[in-house]
């Protein structure tokens, strides 16, 4: 996948020098997930249990761009852009306490005194994408107008690592006070799913200031 996107950004470079009349562009931009899927999406997860919060995952990235001119008012543009964030973070509800040789997850009700389980959510998305651009009033005015929209493909990596409560791995504690008490055990883990490609589409709008 990594020869993918070494060979995009190839093609990208080398364009503009077929057809200088045209665009060759860096960009930046900021980027807000969907950060959807359901109950059961490891988005809504991770930030139903953890100390994690949707904006640690909304910030800036970085592309490349080519723009080929079709008509005054009218280009295609080519796109490859990059994000990826990781954070770590904490559950919330849940303390943790070794038991003989085994790690186990306590309600932070009753035991606030435990260690904290903590792991990392990583999340990257290569976005590359086939866009029409229109300018309404061409280019030659003081501010240039712009909107379009197209297609492309996503190249996405997900990644967690670190202490894990296992909600299917129940157990019961005998507390002297509090009677029978729901515990998980906890597990070192390193999931990993990478190189996954899904179709994506986008569109936008804004304004150009020409600059000189």
């Amino acid at each position: 996948m990594k020869k993918i996107i070494v060979s995009m950004i190839i093609v990208l470079l080398l364009i503009p020098v077929a057809a200088s009349a045209n665009i060759f562009t860096f960009r930046y931009g900021y980027f807000v997930p969907r950060m959807q899927g359901g109950e059961d999406s490891l988005w809504t997860i991770e930030f139903e249990n953890m100390s994690l919060k949707k904006a640690n995952y909304q910030g800036g990235m970085l592309g490349l761009a080519y723009e080929y001119f079709m008509t005054k008012n009218l280009s295609l543009v080519l796109s490859v852009d990059f994000y990826s964030r990781r954070k770590a973070g904490f559950y919330l509800d849940w303390t943790m306490y070794k038991i003989d040789e085994d790690y186990f997850a306590f309600p932070a009700e009753y035991y606030p005194n435990g260690d904290m389980i903590i792991h990392s959510f990583e999340v990257s998305q290569t976005p590359i994408q086939l866009s029409l651009k229109v300018t309404p009033l061409g280019r030659r005015v003081r501010f240039v107008p712009y909107f379009g929209g197209g297609i492309g493909l996503c190249l996405w990596s997900v990644r967690l690592q670190g202490d894990i409560v296992d909600f299917s791995d129940a157990w019961v504690y005998s507390d002297p006070y509090l009677g029978d008490v729901d515990i998980y055990s906890v597990k070192y883990t390193f999931a990993d799913e990478s190189n996954r490609i899904s179709l994506s589409y986008n569109a936008f709008a804004g304004v150009m200031i020409p600059i000189g």
